[in-house]
């Protein structure tokens, strides 16, 4: 015990990305003592990126900071400044080319149309085939863009990403559906938008900036060393791995990435290509380059392809339906027991956030925990 009492901690913090490098970076400028682990050999979580021949490429797919909130945005200001790239992605349907969010530009490239009231016509009629309360995603896609929009752009993709029959997915997945008519690409209606120009990783260098980082380093195969040496654990890792699964995993979508090198100055002319056909295994490629402005000879891509999750796998999409809630409820409840450990982010809370709101969270635990 005394080896440990030596290296004794106020705060261990499980998972380097932005809400525990967050929280770390506010606790130690509060003159609290911290640690943080990650299982990963790098630190920043999915938001971390490589480079390549002067490219940022984002590790774990795209990672575009968008936020209404002005304080989100002074705050993670103090770390980069952001250049003005707007998230304006393109959808692939069998080679036809649609604008996202869907927008005059997208309706009229489908109908040959080119007014707004044109578009709410046909979109109105083909919505009207569903009279009563959605009960599924089909249902509910259809009843806010038609039939057409739902076959080509959503129903394919949205398939491939679950790896479910639309009808057998929940409404409220695709509740907030953006549909615009006005001739408007961009994709968030965020007041605040970028990309880092230090990048991200550097953005979490500045955060844990003369803290203790211990990397390659798996919390829950180190449960013996780790739950002794501090007063506090924050757990940014997925809750029900903490307590071993007591209840049953709860369920997630996993991702593979497969990321090419080409030689080429532009492979498809913007950073997000969506592939919303059903036949296309892969659901998007990024280029990395377009997401800085990039004039390299060569480019690189990234081809996303959903996949099943299992234990050991890096989880990315809670899959948040009836079932999973009240199996998460059971862990939530349980995490109560114990004043000790605080669970937080994404997989912490079982709960899709950006990052805009990753950040929000960390920061009101600032707030609850150390002011």
């Amino acid at each position: 015990m005394e080896v440990y009492m030596n290296n004794y901690f106020d705060y261990l913090i499980v998972g380097s990305g932005l809400f525990g490098s967050i929280f770390a970076y506010e606790a130690t400028k509060r003159g609290k003592k911290c640690l943080v682990i990650d299982k990963r050999s790098h630190t920043g979580g999915n938001i971390y990126c490589e480079n390549k021949d002067t490219i940022n490429i984002h590790k774990y797919g795209a990672h575009i900071f968008h936020t209404n909130d002005t304080n989100i945005w002074n705050y993670i200001n103090q770390f980069s400044k952001f250049n003005n790239f707007i998230n304006s992605p393109i959808a692939n349907y069998h080679g036809e080319i649609y604008n996202l969010p869907f927008n005059m530009n997208t309706f009229s490239k489908i109908w040959n149309i080119r007014t707004p009231q044109e578009a709410f016509n046909i979109i109105n009629k083909q919505k009207s085939i569903i009279s009563t309360t959605p009960k599924n995603l089909e249902e509910q896609a259809i009843s806010l863009v038609g039939t057409d929009i739902y076959e080509k752009l959503i129903k394919g993709y949205t398939e491939k990403q679950w790896g479910r029959d639309c009808k057998s997915l929940p409404p409220f997945i695709i509740k907030r559906l953006p549909v615009r008519y006005t001739y408007n690409n961009n994709y968030f209606n965020d007041t605040y938008q970028g990309i880092p120009i230090d990048g991200y990783n550097n953005i979490i260098k500045k955060l844990l900036n003369n803290i203790e980082v211990r990397l390659n380093t798996d919390f829950n195969l180190c449960r013996d060393i780790y739950s002794t040496i501090s007063n506090k654990i924050i757990y940014t890792g997925s809750i029900d791995s903490y307590f071993n699964y007591k209840f049953g995993a709860l369920d997630y979508r996993g991702l593979k990435f497969e990321t090419y090198k080409l030689e080429q100055n532009n492979y498809q002319g913007v950073a997000v290509m969506n592939f919303t056909d059903k036949d296309t295994p892969y659901t998007r490629i990024i280029e990395h380059k377009h997401f800085e402005f990039g004039n390299q000879p060569i480019t690189y891509i990234t081809k996303e392809y959903p996949s099943n999750w299992k234990i050991g796998d890096d989880a990315y999409y809670p899959i948040n339906d009836d079932k999973n809630q009240k199996l998460y409820k059971k862990y939530f409840n349980l995490a109560k027991l114990n004043n000790n450990i605080i669970f937080g982010g994404r997989l912490g809370e079982y709960k899709y956030y950006d990052m805009d709101q990753v950040i929000n969270s960390a920061l009101k635990l600032v707030t609850k925990e150390l002011n």
